[in-house]
């Protein structure tokens, strides 16, 4: 029997010829991702275990992000720490003001993502780069930590679910449709533990950005990993931005699925997740049946979506048009490459004769840590992953999931809105 190829890079960095799903392996690992938040605890565990130490400076990335600009003394501090702790060890793939940005938009930017690798960090959606084709995922403080000092970990291998999504995507429709499809399909627990692999016509004509986006909610529906098979597409990308030599790993033929979804991509609608789950999708055909829902938010940017072609994407809908008196637009570029590209093609220039603002990169909004909280009672649109209660806000604010395309529109008609209309 075959291995999918979530076995064959877990199986190459624990020194196996094979692995099966449920066999516990350790495993070398090629990158750790820190961010602000959950950097400090595992800090805090080395210097306590007196194991103040960092296994390879160089396949350490630290990103600052969830509270920066820094919002009050506590993020001040616990920053200028990591600042400290990072100079220490010298730690030189820091990101810190002025070339920095949300970290699972930056690490592939800035060429730190290569296929066939392992990576790990404290966050949930570092699911993200398995649009490369690596094993990527998120793991808590405790585990960072032990990372850090020793370059290895254990995992569980995941069993695999395969989804095939053939065909083309309709007009006003896009890769966080797919994938809020797909939850809401399956439910937020319906890939538990499991590495997701998508595949077909529909992810091969899409750009490794829209990729990013399927892979990057993998955690909604409860996943260990997204994960995409390398092409041209992904090499093409990868090469440009790395020198570094890497494997390109694909599944066997005859590999092992505990289950394959398959979808026509033709038949899909734009999708919104409505609160308080990723997996309450409604199609516009379901939401066009209601009484409109207006909303006080539209927020475009994140990890998910906060790339230069989620930009561009809004920008088309949002020229010559104004967003919606009552309504307020906040527009974040995920990294400051993005923001200054973005600045360089004419989308701020949209962006602002249509009355949104623009913020410089940050994750601040997406938690509900600053930069666009919600107020009780308040509505958001956003292109973000993440809906439950209180998340960016008020426990008693209510957010929308939807793709950057109906963030626009819904910000130009001050309701939830259908984008295809504003689409020649």
């Amino acid at each position: 029997m075959g291995m999918t190829i979530t076995e064959k890079i877990l199986a190459k960095h624990a020194g196996k010829e094979s692995v099966k799903p449920g066999e516990l392996i350790n495993a070398k690992i090629d990158l750790v991702m820190c961010h602000d938040v959950t950097t400090t605890p595992a800090i805090d565990m080395l210097e306590k275990a007196g194991m103040d130490k960092v296994f390879d400076p160089d396949k350490v990335v630290i990103t600052p992000d969830h509270f920066v600009p820094n919002k009050d003394i506590k993020s001040a501090e616990m920053v200028a720490r990591i600042r400290r702790w990072a100079k220490k060890h010298k730690i030189k793939n820091f990101y810190d003001i002025g070339r920095h940005g949300v970290c699972h938009a930056i690490l592939p930017e800035q060429g730190h993502v290569i296929p066939g690798t392992t990576i790990v960090a404290g966050d949930s959606h570092t699911c993200t780069h398995g649009a490369l084709g690596a094993f990527s995922t998120g793991v808590g403080s405790t585990d960072i930590a032990a990372t850090l000092a020793t370059g290895e970990l254990w995992f569980k291998v995941p069993e695999t679910i395969k989804f095939v999504i053939d065909g083309k995507l309709p007009k006003g429709v896009y890769s966080k449709d797919i994938i809020l499809t797909i939850i809401r399909d399956i439910g937020v627990d319906g890939a538990l533990y499991k590495a997701m692999e998508f595949t077909g016509s529909t992810i091969s004509d899409l750009s490794v950005e829209a990729r990013m986006t399927i892979t990057n909610m993998a955690i909604e529906a409860g996943g260990k990993s997204g994960i995409i098979e390398p092409d041209e597409k992904t090499l093409e990308y990868v090469k440009s931005r790395s020198k570094e030599k890497f494997e390109v790993i694909r599944s066997d033929e005859d590999a092992n699925y505990i289950e394959t979804k398959e979808y026509d991509a033709s038949k899909l609608e734009p999708i919104v997740a409505f609160p308080d789950l990723p997996s309450n999708g409604k199609t516009m055909s379901e939401i066009e049946k209601m009484e409109d829902i207006n909303v006080d938010q539209a927020y475009l940017g994140s990890c998910t979506n906060g790339r230069i072609e989620d930009l561009r994407i809004a920008a088309e809908i949002l020229k010559g048009n104004k967003v919606k008196e009552g309504t307020r637009m906040i527009v974040v570029p995920a990294t400051t490459d993005i923001w200054n590209q973005a600045m360089k093609e004419g989308l701020f220039d949209i962006f602002t004769k249509a009355g949104a603002t623009i913020s410089t990169p940050t994750c601040g909004a997406c938690l509900g840590g600053h930069m666009g909280i919600l107020a009780e009672g308040e509505k958001c649109i956003t292109s973000t992953n993440r809906n439950f209660v209180g998340r960016m806000g008020s426990p008693k604010s209510k957010v929308y999931l939807a793709s950057p395309a109906i963030v626009a529109a819904s910000a130009i008609e001050g309701k939830i809105a259908d984008p295809r209309r504003y689409l020649k």
